[in-house]
């Protein structure tokens, strides 16, 4: 009977002795396994046995590497593991997870535990971003954050944005963050809104090259400018010139008055978008928006040279009108060319008077120009008188009636041809009126020759 209960407590105590007992204590947190790429996640372990001496395996089913896949532990004995899982094939979950995986002890008892750790990509280790940007920045600070506990080490990336573009390299430990200071160029960003950019990291970390996106607030600022030009006297030109150098759409009202004569020898470029008029003033508007970047230049041309044209005409008409009217006797001289039967070089002259009140003892002077003869035929009345030595011819007329018209002519002729400009002297008019003596002059005759192409 005693044998009986010795076997039966052997059978019931042995299995308690032998079973496995270990305990095991994560050390580590925040484990993260980067997906599709070929790096382990590592646990901290701190693993106790308690049980009997010998080799605990350590294995899955869930399709991951084990490493180390055993350790030596003597009855009581402690010891700290870094135990690391690499999958052994693509990973399609991302988030958490959480992997059984088993102890087994030397009597091949087993014993379950768990492990769970993060999935991310690559990409979502790092996060970028940057300060605010204004127009009047000159320099922005970027910065690039590692959100896991991972040491990657030395790296580089190129952020690049609408403001600028920089290459950096740089070490990025577990949860460090790594700033630069940027220059920036007004000119790069003269012409973009208020509002949200993106800042783009493309990243060299691992072998790999993912692309992370920040953003970039560019704050709100209203900067305009306006320039004034103001030039010229006879032709004055006026230019309003107004510069959006802030990053909002800039609305600007530009308004310019002038007076009813001002204005209709004033030219706008742009055309103005209201025309009002008050009293003797007329108000010209422009409404526009000058989106940023840009500028509005508005040019008021008034040309005063036209009216001055314009008075000096009519004053000369006036003038020469009351000349014209005024005048007791009025002279003109023309020339003609004549074809002579010996081919010399002659032309005709004729000397046209005109009287305009009755005058009296009227003497009409001309001049022969040098080079030419005197032909013996006129035409008209004959000189008084002709004077070869010093080349003059007189024309009396004992009295003239108010309208009377009296044309004298003569032939002059060269037997040496005259080629270009040919200017004959201006002839004189002495005569008498109401006791008084009066002289008027002819206007100057012109005769231009051409070369010609002698007959055959």
């Amino acid at each position: 009977m005693k044998k009986v209960f010795l076997l039966l407590a052997i059978v019931l105590i042995l299995p308690s002795l032998l079973a496995i007992n270990v305990k095991v204590e994560k050390l580590s947190q925040d484990e993260v396994l980067l997906a599709d790429m070929n790096v382990p996640v590592t646990f901290d372990l701190k693993i106790t046995n308690n049980g009997a001496p010998g080799t605990y395996e350590f294995y899955n089913l869930a399709g991951f590497y084990m490493s180390p896949n055993n350790i030596s532990l003597e009855s009581g004995e402690t010891k700290e593991i870094n135990l690391q899982l690499t999958p052994v094939d693509k990973m399609s979950q991302r988030g958490y997870f959480t992997i059984p995986y088993y102890i087994r002890a030397p009597d091949k008892s087993d014993a379950q535990e768990s492990l769970t750790f993060k999935i991310i990509e690559l990409k979502d280790a790092f996060e970028v971003g940057s300060s605010d940007v204004d127009p009047d920045t000159q320099t922005l600070e970027i910065y690039i954050t590692n959100l896991e506990a991972i040491d990657f080490g030395s790296m580089s990336a190129r952020f690049s944005s609408p403001f600028f573009s920089v290459d950096k390299t740089f070490q990025l430990g577990p949860r460090e963050t790594q700033r630069f200071s940027v220059q920036l160029s007004k000119d790069d960003f003269r012409s973009l809104m208020a509002g949200f950019y993106t800042l783009t990291a493309n990243i060299n970390a691992l072998g790999e090259n993912p692309k992370v996106e920040g953003i970039i607030k560019f704050v709100e600022k209203d900067i305009l400018t306006t320039t004034k030009k103001d030039y010229g006297f006879l032709i004055n030109t006026q230019i309003i010139t107004k510069t959006n150098d802030g990053n909002t759409l800039a609305h600007t009202e530009t308004v310019i008055k002038k007076n009813l004569i001002s204005r209709l020898f004033t030219s706008f470029s742009p055309t103005p978008d209201i025309v009002e008029r008050s009293g003797f003033t007329v108000y010209y508007t422009w409404n526009r928006d000058i989106p940023p970047g840009e500028a509005l230049a508005i040019e008021v041309k008034t040309n005063w040279l036209f009216p001055l044209i314009l008075v000096l005409f009519v004053v000369a008409i006036v003038v020469l009108v009351r000349k014209y009217t005024g005048a007791n006797l009025v002279m003109s001289k023309k020339v003609s060319f004549v074809r002579a039967k010996g081919g010399e070089f002659a032309l005709k002259v004729s000397i046209i008077t005109q009287a305009k009140k009755h005058i009296e003892r009227v003497n009409v002077i001309d001049r022969l120009p040098p080079l030419v003869k005197l032909h013996e035929k006129f035409l008209g009345d004959r000189p008084t008188k002709i004077d070869e030595a010093n080349r003059r011819i007189e024309w009396n007329f004992e009295q003239m009636e108010a309208g009377e018209i009296r044309i004298v002519s003569y032939i002059i002729y060269s037997k040496v041809g005259v080629f270009g400009k040919f200017e004959l002297p201006i002839a004189t008019a002495i005569f008498e009126r109401e006791g008084e003596i009066h002289e008027v002059e002819s206007n100057k005759a012109f005769f231009i020759s051409e070369q010609r192409k002698v007959e055959e």
